[in-house]
């Protein structure tokens, strides 16, 4: 949730309507939880759930084999995986631009949360700018400062890592 809160701002900061908000299954508790991020030129008059998103990020790869995360997503739309593994799945590949980033690895290396909790956000939205270039490095880190109450070097620091060191499995 934070991360598309992250996101959102990073887009405000370029000038952009944005709206963030998360979406909890009836389960709540346990259940994978869902977070949305509108951005758009003009003003955003929509409440609602995103049902066709046009990308998507995953922060945890057990989800692709557990939660049909592309349903709806636009063909050619970006997903961008938190995974130390490379991905070989020839349906995501065909469909869609994929990006994978090890963004537990730089949370980690950043000292962001701890080893069994590390806090991805700031490095899954710097390798999400990186692969789409839809928005730039320093409104991420403009965000970031906004966002991050302590340690805001390290999530700045972070996200450029991240945005430095994605990779980009098919697409662009």
């Amino acid at each position: 949730m934070i991360a598309s809160e992250i996101l959102a701002d990073a887009f405000f900061h370029e000038g952009k309507f944005v709206q963030a908000f998360p979406a909890f299954g009836v389960e709540r508790r346990g259940a994978p939880v869902m977070a949305f991020t509108r951005i758009s030129d003009g003003k955003i008059r929509e409440r609602c759930q995103i049902y066709e998103p046009d990308h998507l990020i995953v922060l945890d790869r057990v989800l692709l084999s557990t939660v049909n995360v592309t349903d709806g997503l636009k063909e050619g739309g970006w997903i961008v995986i938190n995974t130390n593994m490379d991905i070989d799945d020839e349906e995501l590949s065909g469909k869609f631009r994929v990006a994978i980033i090890d963004a537990t690895k730089i949370a980690l290396s950043h000292r962001l949360g701890s080893l069994a909790s590390p806090i991805v956000n700031t490095s899954i939205i710097g390798a999400f700018a990186g692969a789409t270039g839809l928005v730039g490095l320093d409104a991420v880190k403009e965000a970031i400062n906004g966002f991050a109450p302590i340690k805001k070097e390290a999530n700045m620091q972070a996200a450029e890592d991240a945005f430095n060191e994605v990779k980009i499995i098919s697409g662009k």
